[in-house]
């Protein structure tokens, strides 16, 4: 008879593997860094502090591990094609990027984008936001939700689900709705184009949400890997807060911009405004819709109070 061995209920189990910043980091030591200080300046989102190595030791590791599962998705896929007697079909590796807002998923997202296509086997990335999917500021007020701007029914789930299934399912072209941050809606007949990549990157902060009903089809259903991007709520709420700041002498002076109400705020009126969308929108969307949604990823980064990710957990296969 087999011998079964006990499983010791002491030591934790996890679907995923924990590795720590210096282990993650020294999967980098024979990779080529390929972007430049001034690239990478380019890429930072306010208030963001990545640096040179953070970008070696964190993220040239994760596009390198991205390349290398879109690779083997396309050699699979053609593969499968082959043994159907059809010709390769095989469609774009679809990677969702999910997390707070002030974590820094934007900046992430564009800088996965130019490392990735930085690797032979995925030369041509996209990067959409979903952003582009808000209901716009006319259809929210008509609605009632413009103080829940963010929150998962905000957004035209459908239009989204319709996007990424286009785009799955090989179309050689497809369209998304584009998104300006300086007038803070959706820009009527303005589109971000999409032409069959080999990577499209979908940033947002609800990509990872669970479907509504038993019967539905999540968003996440049509990613092949996902990311969420971790940190401690107070030092997100401490990050808000200063690109807030930032954002009211750049931005935000503009005259052209939803926000140019904010611009000539004194320090303590913009910080009490800004925790004020913090304490009455973003928090509670955090706690009750995009934390719960951390578990659901391929890989989390998890990221500590310098805006440093400190250790990586990747699902296991």
């Amino acid at each position: 008879m087999e011998r079964v061995t006990a499983v010791d209920p002491t030591l934790p189990l996890s679907p995923y593997r924990e590795i720590d910043r210096a282990d993650w980091a020294r999967l980098a030591a024979d990779l080529d860094q390929p972007l430049s200080e001034m690239e990478v300046v380019e890429l930072r989102g306010l208030g963001d502090r990545l640096s040179l190595d953070e970008v070696r030791e964190v993220y040239l590791p994760l596009s390198r591990l991205l390349s290398l599962y879109a690779t083997s998705t396309k050699r699979l896929g053609a593969a499968t094609s082959h043994f159907l007697h059809e010709d390769d079909s095989t469609t774009p590796f679809v990677v969702g990027v999910a997390g707070s807002v002030a974590v820094g998923k934007s900046t992430i997202a564009r800088l996965l984008r130019e490392l990735m296509s930085r690797w032979p086997g995925t030369p041509r990335v996209e990067l959409v936001t979903t952003d582009g999917f808000l209901y716009s500021n006319a259809e929210l007020e008509r609605r009632g939700l413009m103080e829940r701007k963010g929150f998962p029914e905000s957004y035209d789930r459908r239009a989204l689900l319709s996007f990424l299934t286009e785009v799955k399912s090989g179309a050689p072209e497809v369209r998304a709705p584009f998104y300006s941050h300086m007038r803070y809606d959706i820009v009527p007949d303005a589109t971000v184009v999409v032409r069959r990549p080999d990577v499209v990157i979908v940033e947002g902060l609800n990509v990872l949400q669970p479907p509504p009903a038993p019967n539905d089809v999540a968003v996440s259903d049509l990613f092949d890997f996902s990311i969420y991007v971790d940190a401690a709520p107070a030092d997100v709420e401490r990050w808000y807060v200063d690109r807030f700041l930032a954002l009211r002498k750049g931005s935000f002076s503009n005259p052209s911009s939803y926000f140019n109400v904010f611009a000539h705020l004194t320090d303590d009126e913009a910080e009490a405004t800004a925790l004020g969308y913090w304490n009455d929108i973003n928090m509670p969307n955090l706690v009750e819709n995009v934390m719960p949604t951390k578990h659901r990823a391929t890989l989390v980064l998890n990221k500590g109070a310098d805006h440093s990710v400190e250790s990586v957990l990747l699902r296991k296969l």
